[in-house]
């Protein structure tokens, strides 16, 4: 399996739109202090940009501290749409456009995310270099199966894993790319019910206060 030769930045920019989008949540939808979530993605916008700086042996360090810096924004993220459904199961009242402001806020920071875990975990993540072997891939892309559809030399660059992120949590499941590991079944799936959560409870929500 060839390795990916993508680039770095796709990913650093979707890390800095979801750390602008965490400071537009309500203060009640955050944990902790208001600046220790945004300094975890903020560190992963460093990790990645000074990965692509690295030798390879210390990219892959770097590597392992971006996925866990990641992993946190993930949670700060998920523990927000908690607080909003508890929220509006308990009986809290809010305004529909604040309701539909929370939750495209969320379900957007979800999407980027998301992107990025698929874009640094796939096939061993973006481009190290002097990286000696290719990893097996965790996402089985259409043009993977039907290479006749699929230009020479094809591999997945980080819109392929926004695209696979976006469908995902539109449709709460797998569409045209399938998960093929473990770790890739556990976050796609973790992402459809965010996804399913978002809109069957919030919106739902806000569109009957509208009605």
């Amino acid at each position: 399996m060839a390795a990916r030769e993508d680039p770095l930045w796709p990913g650093q920019l979707a890390t800095l739109c979801a750390l602008l989008l965490y400071f537009a949540l309500p203060s009640k939808l955050t944990i902790g202090p208001d600046w220790l979530v945004p300094a975890a993605e903020a560190l992963i916008l460093v990790g990645l940009v000074v990965a692509g700086l690295l030798r390879a042996a210390e990219v892959k360090v770097g590597r392992e501290v971006v996925m866990l810096l990641l992993g946190i924004g993930t949670l700060a993220n998920l523990v927000s749409l908690a607080l909003l459904t508890h929220y509006l199961v308990t009986g809290g009242h809010a305004r529909a456009p604040n309701l539909i402001n929370g939750g495209v806020i969320i379900w957007s920071t979800n999407l980027l995310l998301f992107a990025v875990w698929f874009w640094v975990l796939d096939r061993g993540g973006p481009p190290q270099a002097g990286a000696a072997l290719a990893k097996w891939p965790d996402l089985l892309f259409p043009q993977m199966s039907d290479k006749e559809f699929a230009a020479p030399g094809w591999k997945p660059g980080f819109v392929d894993y926004l695209y696979v992120s976006l469908t995902n949590q539109s449709a709460f499941s797998p569409t045209d790319t399938m998960p093929l590991t473990i770790r890739m079944k556990i976050l796609m799936g973790v992402q459809g019910v965010a996804g399913l959560v978002t809109v069957g409870i919030i919106v739902a929500r806000a569109v009957n206060i509208l009605a």
